[in-house]
């Protein structure tokens, strides 16, 4: 897909997402066999949940069939949200990463495994777990020292929340 097409795609389709209340985020055609597929990744701050996806779906494929910004032949179009182990590469991830477990490539090489905690213009504070029987500890990073950023899968995480409840019980 040329830069032009992929251009000329999210000026189409950047309004008529943000309409539905969500983010546009990615677009990427692939060819599968003699089909194309057209992959349309949208988020917002509270999530997007089936139904939401369905109407964003809906008005993108209207919008399409009326353009023929996809050009001649056959394409599907597949539209979803980001996944669980999201790459974080805009202000707005890092935000709703708040809470999350993230792992972080530093741009001096180095790797580290944190929660975000706080989300400023300038970076995040994490909190770095402890290991064998330490103490978390705080820390700062500037959105200048990471050079990528990945959302971590947790199982068996208990929230905050979830754990004083327990407690009371």
């Amino acid at each position: 897909m040329s830069t032009t097409q992929s251009e000329r795609l999210r000026e189409l389709l950047e309004p008529l997402v943000g309409s539905q209340g969500l983010d546009l985020e990615e677009i990427a055609v692939d060819s599968v066999g003699r089909k194309r597929v057209l992959r349309v990744v949208v988020d917002s701050d509270t999530g997007a949940d089936l139904d939401r996806i369905a109407d964003v779906s809906r008005a993108l494929s209207a919008k399409l069939d009326e353009t023929d910004a996809m050009g001649p032949g056959e394409y599907t179009l597949e539209v979803g949200t980001p996944g669980a182990e999201r790459l974080l590469t805009e202000h707005r991830h890092y935000t709703r990463a708040t809470g999350r477990l993230v792992r972080f490539r530093l741009a001096d090489g180095d790797e580290l495994v944190a929660r975000i905690l706080t989300v400023d213009d300038e970076g995040v504070d994490v909190e770095v777990p402890g290991v064998k029987g330490r103490k978390p500890t705080a820390r700062r990073l500037s959105f200048g020292d990471i050079a990528k950023a990945r959302v971590q899968v947790e199982f068996g995480r208990k929230d905050k929340k979830d754990a004083s409840e327990e407690e009371e019980a």
